[in-house]
């Protein structure tokens, strides 16, 4: 099997499967990370041409990146929708804005407020609505203030 091939099959049958609405159920915990990954470290083994490379550079010469990058990318894109009203939902039940705008130096205009969790009230601490927050804020203003998602979407793909 050669390169071409395989990035058609595993973009098309494989990965979906493993992104299903990854922005639900996005494993926290290491071990369950590595599980999901082990699946795309096996299918790069499959190209016999580069089986013998490491993991990091079987992805850089097939053009993947890793499965917890891309889900970053997913919940980025998810909130960005969310902030500019794609997605039909009031972006206040999601995310609380920062406030004092006028006093932000650095950064864009649309951060994020991240609340102080305390140990035993940690059950919202890895949903979509707090995970993303350190993400969000850390990226540049002409990535976020993109008109549309795909112009988004090539923004954040190319930092």
């Amino acid at each position: 099997m050669d390169k071409d091939y395989f990035n058609v099959i595993y973009k098309h049958y494989v990965r979906p499967h493993l992104e299903f609405c990854v922005q639900v159920w996005n494993p926290y915990l290491q071990k369950d990370i590595n599980v999901i990954e082990r699946v795309q470290r096996h299918a790069t083994k499959l190209v016999p041409c580069i089986r013998s490379y490491s993991y990091e550079d079987r992805l850089k010469l097939l053009g993947l990146t890793t499965l917890y990058d891309r889900r970053i990318r997913g919940d980025l894109i998810e909130a960005y929708k969310i902030v500019k009203d794609f997605e039909g939902v009031a972006k206040d039940d999601f995310f609380q804005m920062r406030s004092n705008i006028s006093r932000i130096t650095r950064g864009h205009h649309l951060r994020f407020f991240k609340p102080i969790f305390h140990k035993g009230l940690n059950c919202r601490r890895h949903a979509l609505s707090q995970r993303v927050i350190n993400h969000w804020n850390s990226l540049p203003a002409d990535v976020v203030n993109s008109e549309i998602t795909n112009t988004f979407k090539n923004r954040i793909d190319t930092m």
